[in-house]
Formats: structure tokens, C-alpha cells, sequence
């Protein structure tokens, strides 16, 4: 309900970055959307 409030969705993805390298955060979000794409494309 709090999340609610402040207008956080279930959908939201927080990013944090610290020290990792710019390219390695790239890479890993580039994977991660390339995965859901396939998932998604599997439950057309």
C-alpha cells in the first residue's frame, strides 16, 4: 500500500549504479531486455 502511495508500480525497475564499469551495466540491461523479449515472443 505504501509503494502504492508514493505511485511505485510492480513493473518498476530501480537501477543503481556504483562503482561497475558503464559498458557492464550496458551489457547486462541489453541481455536482460533481449531475454524479455523472448519470453514474450514465446506467449504470442
Amino acid at each position: 500500500e505504501e509503494r502504492q502511495a508514493l505511485g511505485i508500480s510492480e513493473g518498476l525497475v530501480r537501477i543503481s549504479v556504483g562503482i561497475e564499469d558503464s559498458e557492464d551495466l550496458i551489457a547486462d540491461l541489453q541481455q536482460a531486455f533481449s531475454h524479455l523479449r523472448e519470453l514474450s515472443s514465446s506467449l504470442l
